[in-house]
Order: structure tokens, then sequence, then C-alpha cells
């Protein structure tokens, strides 16, 4: 069973989104403030957030830039703000995913479902198994069947949605990919809107990656079609 911690400073959102969670056989844990979500999350194995923006004594932005310093964990804002600008401002600082009020309950936990398979996959939840899978151009490598990613034999921590869309580049060595190929590879959902929300989920990867993002040896961009990673 899957731990899902859920965090709004309105109780009948927060009661209602559990609602709909324990139908899907989740577990619920509860958080009305950013401060109170960042205490459980030091005491509870959770597997997936979904936090509000406006809170009391600690908002959501801040609490993700806490909470990401030592969580990878999938991330799903909710928020009433729907202007794209927030919703980029919300990625950059490491959320996954952006949800608007007010919501469909069905298609949150939809959202909910699709992260959690990315997240199970990426072997955060449990030990990895096999025998392994290894990936690699230049220095850069990717150890499939652990999970691991090094560059220079030097570990990157990536969040779920970076490690897939690396995982499908690397894969596919030369081949470019479009926004919209990497946004339904990834999401499993038509990309309509999706060019800013894979670019900055690329620029997270290169942040990590390259060690000049400006100059990348191994993620590009083909202007006017997509990104690549080289064989090299």
């Amino acid at each position: 069973m899957e731990n899902i911690l859920v965090c709004d400073d309105d109780r009948e959102i927060v009661e209602a989104i559990e609602i709909y969670l324990v139908q899907e056989g989740y577990r619920v844990f509860r958080a009305y403030d950013g401060a109170q979500a960042i205490q459980v999350l030091e005491t509870e194995e959770i597997h997936l957030l979904i936090i509000d923006v406006m809170m009391p004594k600690l908002d959501g932005i801040h609490a993700i830039l806490r909470i990401r310093e030592s969580h990878s964990i999938p991330i799903i804002i909710l928020s009433a703000k729907s202007e794209d600008a927030d919703k980029i401002l919300g990625l950059n600082i490491g959320a996954d995913d952006y949800v608007t009020k007010p919501f469909n309950p069905l298609e949150l936990t939809a959202r909910v479902r699709s992260h959690l398979r990315r997240y199970t996959k990426l072997g955060s939840i449990g030990g990895a198994e096999g025998a392994e899978q290894v990936y690699q151009t230049g220095g850069l490598a990717i150890n499939d069947a652990t999970k691991e990613v090094t560059v220079d034999g030097e570990a990157v921590r990536l969040t779920p949605i970076e490690y897939n869309i690396l995982l499908l580049l690397v894969k596919n060595p030369g081949k470019v990919f479009s926004i919209s190929q990497i946004y339904e590879s990834i999401w499993n959902e038509e990309a309509i809107g999706a060019d800013n929300t894979v670019a900055v989920h690329i620029r997270h990867i290169r942040e990590k990656i390259e060690i000049n993002p400006r100059e990348p040896r191994y993620l590009k961009v083909v202007w006017g079609v997509g990104y690549k990673v080289d064989r090299r």
C-alpha cells in the first residue's frame, strides 16, 4: 500500500481527496501547512505528496524547496492559480505536476496512479532485482536495473520524471524526440500545452548532468524539432 501525504489548509479539500484516494486503496496522511508536511515526511514513509501553494506558516513553494533537498518522491501541486507562470514556477522548484482548483477528483486520482507507477518503476519503492542493464554514452551512464545515473563516475540524483525523460533519450541515441513525443511517452496523455512542462524538466536534467548546461555534452536541442542524446 502506497502512502500519500495531502497538504492543504482547507480541511474539507483534504477530507474530500482522502475519500477518493482511500477508495483507490491508498493510505492517506494529512497536513494543513508546509511545516506539518515536512514533519510527516520526517517520520513516515511517504510515496507521493499533494500540496497546496497558499498556506499559513510555510507555503507550498518554500515547503517544496526544502523537501527537494532530501526527497525525490513525486509532488503534485494543487493550486487555485492557473496561469502558465504559476505552473512554470511550480515545476521550476521541483514539482512533477500541477493541478488547478477546482479539480476533478477522478483526474487527480488518475494522475496519482500515473506518478506512482513511474516512481515504482524507478525503483524508489522497494529494491530492484535482476541483471544489470546499462545504457551509456560517453561519461553518462544509466543502470536501469538499479535506477542509478552517473556522470564521469559521480552519482546524479534525478526525480522520477527526469529519470524517465533521460532514459528515453539515452536508450535511443541520435534520435530526435519532439516535445510532444517526449510528453506523450512520459506522461501517457495528449500533449496539450506541453512545451513549458517539458522544457523545464529538460533544463533541470541539464543542470544535473552537464558541466556547462549552456554548452551541453549530452542532452542537446535540435532547434525547431526537439531534443536528443548523441552517440558517443
